[in-house]
């Protein structure tokens, strides 16, 4: 490239074009975005959660979408587009994010946001979608806005679906319901995104595709026909509460009595799902629970009508690793922490996952601190991903060294294997490997001054994120080599609320995607199961009629066919189990044998609220809490003394629910008394007219705690319930 373009300066960017002598080549173009570096790194937007607001002193403004040719050549296409301002930031000013090309490799689809402060005030700013054509180099760019989209919310991350509708993460409540605005997560209690959302621009009709309580990130379309995304799973109890009942914080913690706009403040903060927190001494004081905390990123798959939600291939924290949870119970020594041995490279999280192109059977990502680094860490390849693998033959690939999956202390020396943090790998179409990398070990600071009263800040940060090519060392690590740019800078000024940011430094190169058409997968339509459809042939019950009575009635179907049978791997919670009153059951040689008579459904109600302690005033939106099925009421009666919102297990240990849809759901086994057994570990969704079957309690992936294979049992609790249905004109 010319030398005299060390650092590419936008105030000389007419005609918005540099050349590129002695460039790298690449097969294809290559679409990125610039972003101001930003510090901080909680909630703000290259975080790993609460990344999805547009506030100006959290997103910043003075970024663009960049696109590199093949022969190295750069253009500012929003700048040639007509977007965005060079130092003051004003009502022209942006920030652009999550670029996704469309199938044909003639479009773009990215968000941004449009506006800054002009002196010192808060203002509220959305992130919104919108397209760009004309990508070649001689081309004049047009930016058009995608009709339909929620104005008033964010809106990011988006993909093109394979039948025209655009799918994306969104912050717009559940239900359309101001009062629940914003979400939020089950963690800090910060905003959350809500799931993923599918639009169609041409109708402006839009639905939920999934409801995720603490966040969906980065969805996009494999070869499989799956939307594959990164799911934060956090079904836990509230660590605010927990503090508050212990007298060790003040967050000022409560319980709405619904999730009405008009609904009572109650005095308490009572919560009956999952089981407390490890360190909720004052709940746990006389139980026999260890205590349960569950945190990770990991990757999940959907179809594109929002049905069959599951972690890819089932895989999950016993063959991944994530968050330690130990014993559910104290009183049963053959319960133990125990993680798939068929798997020896375990990570914490996997953010920011795409396919290799060269390869569809693998996924690469990032496995990063949740912390401090802008969810950047090492980069890692999660093999066996196509849909006829199951867990157990799922393994990782560590790329670079384990040491930069972490970060190195303040003062500390770090190891020579460590290169530094990557963030938004990708895998070209001839294999080169290529990610934003900053050769930083230690968290991020800000490094930067400011005026003494603080009217003026000039914020550095440590990381300095580029995006480069990596090359294989002898011993098999990949390392950071060359640039892919010589370095972008802007000079920006911009209004925070309380300061004015002077930036003048290299603005980070994020999110790079190439730049090519890609063949569109078939759109993955519903399957109902062998056992299931002969019940209902049995049953004289037509599956398309069935189908639309529950679409009708806003509801789905879970059906299980055994749950005394669980995974091998799942040792954390009890396995030896029987069906009460019933011969089934799934009993290994040692261990306590538990009965179970009732699977009781939760449902995700956004009932927490808090005051942050030092005010009587709610804060805006309200936190999920777990609470007994109650918006269903087409179900088999309950029996009397069965716990709420619960079904009968049947004989042959299976269960058939109707249950309420496009709001998370989790469940338990429960004995006869109503106490649980058996939990479930993550928040589902389901569809109006899902026919969803899960033959076991715990998935099983190649077999069960006594080395049987999945059951195939026709499940008599379905035939049970299509009996009831019938019988009461339902069907």
């Amino acid at each position: 490239m010319n030398k005299t373009l060390t650092a590419l300066s936008v105030a000389l960017l007419a005609p918005w074009a540099f050349s590129a002598q002695g460039a790298i080549a690449t097969p294809h173009p290559i679409v990125f975005v610039t972003q101001v570096p930003i510090p901080q790194d909680f909630c703000t937007i290259n975080a790993t959660f609460c990344n999805h607001q547009a506030s100006i002193d959290i997103s910043g403004r003075g970024g663009d979408l960049w696109i590199r040719y093949t022969n190295g050549a750069l253009k500012n296409l929003t700048a040639a587009a007509g977007y965005g301002q060079v130092g003051q930031q004003g009502d022209l000013a942006i920030q652009v994010r999550d670029p996704a090309v469309h199938w044909s490799g003639k479009k773009i689809i990215f968000s941004m946001v449009i506006g800054a402060p002009k002196h010192y005030q808060l203002q509220t700013y959305h992130w919104q979608l919108y397209e760009i054509t004309g990508l070649g180099k001689n081309d004049t760019p047009v930016i058009t806005k995608v009709a339909g989209q929620p104005a008033n919310y964010n809106n990011v991350s988006p993909t093109y679906g394979t039948d025209g509708r655009i799918i994306f993460v969104s912050d717009q409540p559940r239900g359309g319901q101001a009062q629940l605005y914003p979400q939020l997560d089950e963690y800090e209690e910060a905003p959350s995104n809500t799931g993923l959302w599918s639009l169609s621009p041409s109708t402006g009709t839009q639905f939920m595709l999934t409801h995720s309580p603490s966040g969906d990130f980065d969805p996009f379309i494999d070869s499989f026909g799956r939307v594959t995304f990164t799911r934060w799973d956090h079904l836990q109890q509230d660590q605010q509460a927990a503090g508050d009942r212990n007298g060790t914080d003040n967050y000022g913690t409560f319980n709405y009595a619904s999730e009405a706009a008009n609904a009572k403040i109650l005095n308490n903060r009572t919560e009956v799902f999952p089981e407390p927190l490890t360190f909720d001494t004052i709940s746990l004081v006389g139980t026999n629970l260890h205590g349960h905390s569950f945190n990770h990123f990991f990757p999940w798959q959907v179809h594109e009508d929002g049905s069959m939600l599951e972690l890819v291939n089932h895989i999950g924290r016993h063959e991944l690793g994530g968050s330690y949870v130990d014993a559910v119970f104290t009183d049963d020594p053959v319960l133990t922490y125990l993680t798939n041995n068929s798997n020896p490279n375990k990570i914490s999280n996997f953010l920011q996952i795409s396919q290799d192109p060269t390869n569809p059977n693998f996924f690469i990502g990032i496995n990063a601190p949740e912390f401090s680094t802008h969810a950047s860490g090492q980069i890692v390849r999660l093999k066996n991903v196509a849909p006829n693998y199951n867990a157990d033959q799922m393994t990782v690939d560590y790329l670079t060294d384990i040491s930069t999956s972490s970060v190195v202390a303040d003062g500390a020396t770090p190891p020579p294997q460590n290169s530094g943090h990557y963030r938004d790998p990708g895998i070209l179409s001839n294999g080169t490997l290529i990610a934003a990398h900053t050769f930083e070990t230690r968290q991020d600071r800000d490094e930067g001054t400011h005026t003494a009263n603080y009217s003026d800040t000039y914020p550095q940060a440590r990381y300095a994120f580029r995006l480069r090519t990596l090359k294989q060392l002898p011993n098999g690590t990949w390392t950071a080599d060359q640039p892919l740019t010589n370095g972008i800078t802007k000079n920006i000024t911009y209004y925070g609320p309380d300061s004015l940011f002077h930036v003048s430094s290299e603005l980070w190169e994020l999110q790079p995607v190439e730049v090519k058409a890609t063949p569109k997968p078939t759109k993955l339509q519903p399957v109902l199961d062998t056992p299931e459809q002969q019940v209902l042939q049995e049953e004289g019950v037509d599956e398309a009629n069935l189908r639309q009575y529950l679409k009708s009635h806003g509801l789905a179907l879970a059906i299980m066919r055994n749950v005394t049978t669980r995974d091998h791997s799942d040792k954390q919670q009890p396995f030896n189990l029987a069906v009460a009153g019933s011969g089934t059951q799934t009993v290994t040689p040692k261990g306590k044998v538990y009965e179970v008579a009732h699977f009781q459904a939760f449902q995700a109600d956004q009932l927490r609220g808090l005051t942050g302690g030092y005010s009587t005033t709610p804060k805006p939106g309200r936190r999920v809490l777990g609470q007994p099925l109650h918006s269903v009421t087409a179900n088999i009666p309950e029996a009397a003394g069965a716990p709420k919102g619960s079904v009968k297990i049947a004989s042959d240990g299976s269960v058939a629910m109707l249950l309420p849809t496009r709001r998370a759901l989790a469940w338990q086994l429960t004995d006869t008394q109503g106490h649980f057994v058996v939990r479930e570990r993550n928040w589902l969704s389901m569809q109006p007219g899902e026919i969803r079957t899960c033959p076991s309690c715990h998935g099983i992936n190649s077999s069960d705690q006594i080395g049987d294979p999945t059951p195939l049992n026709k499940p008599e609790a379905l035939r049970e319930l299509l009996t009831y249905l019938k019988a009461n004109g339902s069907l």
